[in-house]
C-alpha cells in the first residue's frame, strides 16, 4: 500500500487513475503531473520511488482540491444565490443552469445539479 496525500492506494493501481480518483484532478491534470515527475503513463503505484510519492504528495497539496475545491464552488453558487442573479434562482430551483430546455429534461436537470443548494 502507498499513501499519497494521506490516501491508501494499492499497488497494482495505475497511478493515473490513483491521482484521477481526487477531487478536482482530471485526465489532463493527472497527465501534466506524470510529465513533469517523469513518471511513465502506465506505471503503477507501486512501482514508484519513495521521491516521486513524496513530490507527488507536494505538488497535490499545493492545489486546490477535494474539500477545499467543494467549498470553493459552494461559496460561488450561495454568491450567484445571494447577488439574485438568473444564474443563481436557477440553482435554487433545481432547473438547468447554462442555457439547456426545460420540456422533458427536468428531472434530469435536477439529477444533475444535486449539489445542496437549498441552503
Amino acid at each position: 500500500m502507498v499513501f499519497i496525500l494521506g490516501v491508501n492506494f494499492p499497488e497494482r493501481n495505475l497511478v493515473k487513475k490513483s491521482l484521477e480518483s481526487f477531487f478536482g484532478v482530471g485526465p489532463q491534470h493527472s497527465s501534466r503531473l506524470m510529465s513533469r515527475f517523469y513518471i511513465h503513463p502506465t506505471a503503477k503505484v507501486g512501482e514508484l520511488a519513495n521521491k516521486q510519492v513524496l513530490e507527488l504528495t507536494a505538488a497535490l497539496s499545493e492545489m486546490k482540491i477535494e474539500n477545499d475545491l467543494r467549498r470553493q464552488v459552494l461559496d460561488d453558487i450561495k454568491r450567484l444565490r445571494d447577488t439574485g442573479t438568473y444564474r443563481g434562482r436557477r440553482h435554487a430551483l433545481g432547473l438547468p443552469v447554462r442555457g439547456q430546455n426545460t420540456r422533458n429534461q427536468i428531472k434530469t436537470a435536477i439529477k444533475l445539479n444535486r449539489v445542496e443548494r437549498r441552503l
